[in-house]
Formats: structure tokens, sequence, C-alpha cells
């Protein structure tokens, strides 16, 4: 199998390189040339495999030219070793509600189920054999603790996590902050999570500079994090047990949600997905308007979300214009040139076919945990009560699944403000408090950010 980019069909790269790379020399993102369509007989065969089988035989599909299925097989193993639960993920009943959990891997995101398999893929791959390799990661809270966790004390490999400084909680910087490895270097970039994100892909685009200090990321942008996450959506059909299940999903970069489209494209009966946000409504908005116009970030009680420019939507874009990279690349460049871009009617028509989008406020996120933990004793994290939310006020008809993405100790002053309660520590996270943080505080500037990474890696 080969990859290309979203905004050149005819470069071809193989999985290893798109692993190293994340993002495309054009700008672009990778896709696979080839998407696997299981039939009904195999979805049946699949459905009787446990998450660690599952999770090697969906993976494999986009990698077994550069990884052999037994090695898969370890390097799944060997990532899911350190989770609380045997199975990986879990499938409740909350009230009426199926809530999956994908909250209990060592840093309580779901984050964690693709970054943990990553880092093993690094060393097995042997990208960092003959040289340092300098991981370059933006996040809004739970993929850089979940890219630390992974990579952390790995030989000749580097993190570098930028965050934006004040706009995530106090745990999730802690998460990150307090990993004193000498490999890890965590960046407080005074500006949004879209400065954080569009800092790591001008330096992707900068190809003399990727190349001086051999870049590599593991942001959403990059495909192995897909595929990681294609897989609970099947597990989550299976446990269910039936067709035309809906998913409502807490959507920032579009990346967890991507993979859900992946997997209905991979023959998963999936009725809709449901992108819930919060005040950071672009994607509503693109869904009713078909005007992708990024506003000024808003501060939210769920700040993962907090983000205008979903890197990830990119991908869905390539897809629901017939593959049309130079429709792509226009489209991009009006959105780098103009601010916006506006698609037409008939392509809305296609995306609404697949996907609902609702916002969920701060007020209303407040109310939902409020309710769910009066009515039936259940905490949930700000980011999942939006998912909660919308899929209420969409009431659609078939039997929908609930992403649970962060573990609601992770937030835990809105947790407090919300239902009054206050949550002990996991105990994954049990000794953090007491260790020291560090971190640097850098002005929202590309060259001094790359002058200090420079600085680190010679």
């Amino acid at each position: 199998m080969k990859y290309f980019s979203t905004r050149n069909k005819s470069l071809k790269f193989s999985f290893k390189d798109i692993f190293l790379r994340g993002l495309a020399p054009d700008g672009g993102l990778f896709l696979p040339s080839e998407i696997k369509q299981y039939n009904q007989s195999e979805l049946k065969n699949l459905s009787k495999l446990s998450y660690l089988d599952l999770a090697t035989e969906i993976i494999l599909n986009f990698c077994k030219d550069d990884i052999e299925k037994d090695q898969l097989k370890l390097l799944v193993k060997k990532a899911y070793s350190n989770f609380k639960i045997k199975e990986v993920v879990e499938l409740k009943k909350i009230g009426n509600h199926n809530l999956l959990e994908l909250y209990h891997g060592p840093t309580l995101a779901f984050k964690d189920i693709a970054l943990q398999v990553i880092g093993n893929m690094y060393d097995y791959l042997k990208v960092s054999e003959d040289k340092v390799v300098n991981i370059i990661v933006a996040t809004s809270g739970d993929t850089g603790s979940a890219a630390i966790s992974a990579l952390n004390d790995r030989k000749n490999i580097n993190v570098f996590v930028l965050h934006p400084h004040k706009k995530i909680s106090d745990i999730q910087r802690k998460i990150m902050t307090t990993i004193g490895s000498n490999n890890i270097f965590n960046i407080a970039v005074e500006g949004s999570f879209d400065d954080c994100q569009k800092i790591v892909k001008d330096m992707f685009n900068d190809n003399e500079f990727r190349e001086k200090i051999n870049m590599s990321g593991v942001n959403s942008i990059n495909w192995a994090r897909i595929i990681c996450q294609i897989v609970y959506y099947f597990y989550a059909v299976f446990k269910i047990g039936k067709s035309n299940i809906s998913f409502s999903v807490p959507t920032g970069n579009f990346g967890d949600i991507y993979a859900g489209y992946m997997a209905k494209k991979m023959g998963l009966p999936i009725d809709k997905l449901i992108i819930a946000t919060n005040e950071n409504d672009i994607l509503q908005r693109v869904i009713n308007t078909g005007e992708y116009k990024p506003e000024k970030v808003k501060s939210s009680l769920s700040p993962s979300m907090d983000i205008q420019i979903s890197s990830n939507f990119e991908r869905l874009l390539f897809n629901i214009l017939g593959e049309d990279d130079k429709k792509v690349t226009s489209l991009m460049n009006d959105l780098e040139t103009k601010g916006y871009f506006q698609l037409d009617k008939n392509v809305v028509e296609i995306f609404k076919k697949d996907f609902h989008a609702k916002k969920i406020n701060d007020e209303e996120t407040l109310t939902i945990m409020k309710d769910l933990n009066m009515k039936l004793k259940f905490i949930l994290d700000p980011h999942t009560a939006t998912a909660f939310g919308a899929a209420k006020k969409l009431n659609i008809l078939s039997e929908t699944i609930i992403l649970g993405t962060a573990h609601p100790y992770k937030f835990l002053e809105t947790v407090k403000k919300a239902t009054g309660v206050e949550i002990k520590a996991p105990s994954q996270l049990s000794n953090m408090v007491d260790k020291k943080e560090k971190f640097d505080i850098l002005k929202n500037d590309i060259s001094k950010i790359k002058n200090y990474i420079f600085e680190k890696t010679i």
C-alpha cells in the first residue's frame, strides 16, 4: 500500500515514510491509496476478537508492508499492558445512554490509545536508530501528555510539546510538566491552540528546518493516530450487537470523528456521526452554511475543544470532493489567503449524509454534568458532556454511543462547579501533585520557538 497527499495524488510514500513525516511535503495530509472494505462475513469474524486482536487486524491493513502481523501484535500488546482494564476501553450503560470510556490509559485520555502504539512503532521502525528524532507536538491539553507518556526516556528521541499558556486545566498541564525526563521539553506558548498548531505546521513546511533537526510529529495529522482510533468504533458496534449505530463525539481537531468516518467506509454499519462542539463552533457553522471561516478562539470549560482550525477536516474534504486534490488545494489556499473558504451546496449535502453537528455552550455543559450526577450518580468530564448534550438535542432515532474522551479528574474545578463533588486522584496520577513542574514560557513567535528547539537539539 502507498500513501499520497490530499493536495497531490501523484505523490507516493510508504507507511514508514508518512509515519516519520507526519505532514506531506506540500502541506497536505496523507491518505492511503486503498481502504479495506469488510463484508458481512468478515465483520462477523472480527466481532469475535478481543480488543488486542481486533486492533492488530484493523491496523495491519494500513501498515503491512512495513510491519509484519506477528510484530504488530507484540507492539499492540505492549502498548496496552499499562491500561487499567484488559479490553482497553469499556462500554457502559448510563441510564438510557451508551458511554464508551476511552480514558483508562496512563494519562486518562483517549489519546493514549493511539500514542502508546505509536511510541512502540518508533522503536520497531528504527526511525531513531541512526540519529536523534525530534518530535514536535501541539496540544490542547491531552495529546501532549499522551505523547510524553509514550515517548519519555526513549533513546535518540526528543519530544517538544507546545501548549497554550494558561488555557488548559491545571491537571492537564501538570501531567505534562511533572515528567522530568531529559528528552522532554514543555513550551507554554502565549497564544491559543490554533497558534501552537500553526507553528508546528509551519515548521513541517520549512524543509530546511525539518531536515536539519530530523523532525517528526504525533499530532492527529499523523495518519498512524487515525488508524489506531478506528479500532474502538468497531469494538463498540460489536459490543452493542446492532446495525446502524450512531456516535456522538466531542470534536476539536476532527481526528477522532474522522476515524469513525473511516470505520464506516470500511464497512462498519454506522448511521450518523455527531460532531459535538463548544462555543468554538466552526464545524457546526460549515455544516449549516458551507462557510469554513475560523473566528477568534473562545476559552471554554472544555479546553481541549477550543479550536477553530480543525486540521483533519482537510481529509474529509478530500473524500467528499470526490478525491479532487486540485479542489482541496484551492480551498486550503483560500483559507490561507482569504481567511475562509466556501463549500458548494451539493458538497454540504454530501457532508450531511454522514454527519450532524451541535454546539453545547458552557452553561449547558454544566447543566448536563449536574443532571447526570443528580439522577444517575455519574460524573462526566466537560468534553464528554458536550457529546451527551449534542446527542440529546438531535434526538437521533438510531441507538447512539457517546465517546467518553477524558477522565473527569483532569477537570477538577469544572466538575466541582457543576456537581459539588471533589474527585480523588486516580492511581495513575496519585504522586503527581508533589512533583516539581518544568516548562518554559515563550511568545507566540515561530522564530523564537525554532531557536529554542534548535538550541536544545545541538
